[in-house]
């Protein structure tokens, strides 16, 4: 019989294979550690977005625009927010705020909720009832901004839902946050594009619509993926809108 150690799991390790077991298992906790800094330092730093509960609520006054996503261009601002700023608005949840804000179009409102901020870009989480977002008394609208056309532009990067990616949600962008950022934009949600370079000074651009939906359909199977797309970029006060070509959309190597 050969006195060699045999593993039998019902009875025990034997003594002379426990320092091979000892030195595997502290391999396996080492290369676990090391792959999962690796793959950690692989991946884009989601960068310093968030919801700013320290500011706590704000409240503002200014005119309403669809694009169709709602935005307002603040004419009475907070100590945070300066008037002429123009602000994304969102519900609260996956919840978009067109709804409410398609009967505000073009009139003076007045929002108050939750900022969320990442870079140049801000949004409003709205608080519900008129309360949250309802029209303001006692003055009369001025004239929306005029649209400032930019002209067209060949970009590289990706499409988000626009509230992940003021901090809602972190990284709130990338492959992974695909299907979560599909269903922001569905329910109403403001899309964005997050380009790898500077547009007239943005990286953040709103994504026009359509009538019927808050992005156009033939963009839901791009989000969350690295594309290179043209389209006509337009400045709504101090906001950037993006009207998307699908023909142009491709995936980048």
């Amino acid at each position: 019989m050969s006195e060699r150690p045999f593993f039998v799991g019902y009875v025990g390790l034997p003594r002379g294979s426990r320092g091979f077991a000892a030195a595997l298992a502290v391999v396996l906790v080492l290369g676990a550690g090391l792959l999962a800094t690796m793959v950690a330092r692989s991946v884009d730093d989601p960068g310093p977005g968030a919801f700013r509960f320290d500011l706590g609520p704000q409240k503002v006054t200014g005119i309403v625009e669809l694009t169709p996503a709602p935005v307002l261009h603040v004419t009475e601002g907070t100590s945070t927010i300066a008037p002429g700023h123009t602000l994304m608005l969102s519900g609260q949840g996956k919840n978009g705020a067109l709804p409410r804000a398609r009967a505000l179009e073009g009139r003076l409102a007045t929002a108050s909720g939750i900022l969320l901020t990442r870079g140049t870009l801000d949004m409003l989480q709205i608080g519900g009832g008129e309360a949250g977002l309802g029209p303001a008394t006692g003055a009369s609208a001025p004239a929306l901004p005029a649209p400032e056309p930019l002209g067209r532009w060949a970009l590289a990067g990706e499409i988000c839902d626009g509230k992940c990616a003021s901090g809602a949600m972190l990284p709130g962008l990338g492959i992974a946050h695909k299907a979560c950022a599909n269903l922001c934009i569905l329910n109403g949600l403001p899309p964005v594009f997050v380009s790898t370079r500077p547009v007239a000074g943005a990286s953040f651009l709103l994504i026009a619509g359509t009538a019927e939906a808050p992005m156009p359909p033939e963009l839901y199977d791009w989000v969350g993926e690295y594309v290179t797309l043209e389209g006509l970029v337009r400045r709504h006060g101090d906001l950037l809108v993006l009207t998307v070509d699908p023909a142009t959309l491709e995936r980048a190597p």
